[in-house]
C-alpha cells in the first residue's frame, strides 16, 4: 500500500468534523490500508486519522508498545484521572508540547469488516486514541492549551506563517 502525504497544521482539511463511515467496503479497506502505511512509514509515530490524510472519515490507526489497530467510528469514555505528558502531532512535525488528558480511556467502534470493537488503554496509549479521536473532530492538540501556550505553540510550530 502507498504511503500518503500527512497534511501539516495549518491546512483547513484539518478543522473539518469527519462523516461517520457508512459503507464497510473495499474503499475503507484501502484507507485503513493506507492509514497504517503512513503511520508506520517513519519512527515514533503512534497514530494517525483519516483528516490527516486529506479523507474526511472517522477513522483512525494506532500503534504503540505492541497495541496496534484501527477503529472506525470510535466513541471514547475517559476517565477522570488525568496526566500532563508532552505530546507531538504528526501534522506538526517535531514540536512537542506538554498537555493534560485523561490517564485511561475505553474506545468502542468497528473494525473495517463492521465487527463491533472495544480496547481499554492507559497511560501513552490512551492519549494517542484521545489525540486521534480529537483529529475527527476538527480539534487540533493546540486547542486544549491556554491561550498564550497556543500562541507559543503555534510559533513554533508554523514559523514561517508569524
Amino acid at each position: 500500500m502507498t504511503v500518503r502525504p500527512i497534511r501539516l497544521f495549518d491546512d483547513p482539511v484539518l478543522r473539518s468534523v469527519a462523516e461517520p463511515v457508512r459503507d464497510f467496503d473495499r474503499g475503507l479497506r484501502d484507507l485503513v490500508k493506507a492509514l497504517t502505511a503512513t503511520l508506520r512509514a517513519g519512527p515514533g509515530r503512534a497514530g494517525l486519522a483519516a483528516p490527516q490524510l486529506g479523507v474526511p472519515l472517522r477513522v483512525i490507526v494506532y500503534s504503540y508498545d505492541g497495541r496496534s489497530g484501527h477503529l472506525v467510528n470510535p466513541r471514547l469514555e475517559l476517565s477522570e484521572r488525568r496526566v500532563t505528558a508532552d505530546e507531538a502531532c504528526l501534522s506538526a512535525p517535531g514540536v512537542w508540547w506538554p498537555l493534560e488528558r485523561s490517564y485511561m480511556v475505553t474506545a468502542r467502534g468497528r473494525d473495517m469488516f463492521g465487527k463491533p470493537v472495544t480496547l481499554r488503554a492507559l497511560g501513552v496509549l490512551a492519549r494517542v486514541l484521545q489525540h486521534e479521536a480529537d483529529h475527527l473532530d476538527g480539534v487540533l492538540f493546540s486547542d486544549h492549551l491556554a491561550e498564550d501556550e497556543r500562541e507559543r505553540f503555534l510559533a513554533e510550530a508554523l514559523p514561517t506563517r508569524r
